[in-house]
């Protein structure tokens, strides 16, 4: 017996990851279902359980993560080297260039976060942790522009950090029935205007 996957069977099964993903955008997590996913992957019950012993469980708890790793990958290297302007206005291109790209107009983990309270502890931990994960690295590069002088040190990098994550949110949530980016790039923008402000704060108080 095969115990190791092969090339074509890790293939098989990040095409149902991907698909389940697409389907919990547009669905939800109770909306798909495991004779959905089947059909749009065209596999059988008995793959689907081969890779995913757990069955839906465990298959949602993998978009999660693919999910993750696709946004986090998208905001690179921009996400990890906010000392600067540029390096957040560069960001903020690339994360909406990410979900225009996709056509998404709801974010993967935050549709998940909504869905996952009370459902499956396990898929709440992981969605919990990017999130975190998420934010800290915002937070990291606030604190990144306070040591390069560019922004008040008595401002919060957490508290802008999550403004910025609740206006990202938000914003896809105003651009989802338009479908269009400006909302979402409103959201930004706005979002963007505490650390402006820090910035302006620090200013004044040098002169």
């Amino acid at each position: 017996m095969e115990t190791k996957i092969t090339e074509r069977g890790r293939a098989t099964r990040q095409c149902i990851i991907e698909a389940t993903g697409e389907q919990i955008l547009a669905s939800g997590i109770g909306g798909t279902t495991l004779d959905t996913v089947r059909a749009a992957t065209l596999t059988s019950k008995s793959q689907l359980f081969h890779y995913f012993p757990g069955g839906k469980a465990e298959l949602v708890r993998e978009v999660a993560a693919w999910e993750a790793g696709q946004l986090f990958a998208a905001q690179e290297p921009h996400l990890h080297d906010l000392g600067t302007w540029e390096s957040w206005t560069a960001w903020r291109e690339a994360l909406i260039e990410y979900y225009l790209g996709l056509g998404r107009w709801a974010c993967p983990i935050g549709s998940l976060a909504t869905q996952a309270a009370m459902s499956d502890p396990l898929l709440e931990r992981i969605i919990a942790d990017s999130m975190d994960g998420w934010r800290d690295a915002l937070a990291a590069g606030v604190a990144k522009m306070q040591a390069a002088g560019h922004v008040d040190p008595s401002t919060d990098p957490v508290r802008i950090a999550v403004v910025i994550l609740a206006a990202i949110q938000g914003g896809l949530v105003m651009s989802q029935p338009l479908r269009a980016a400006w909302p979402l790039e409103a959201a930004l923008d706005s979002a963007l205007d505490p650390l402006d402000r820090a910035s302006t704060t620090a200013a004044r108080r040098q002169s």
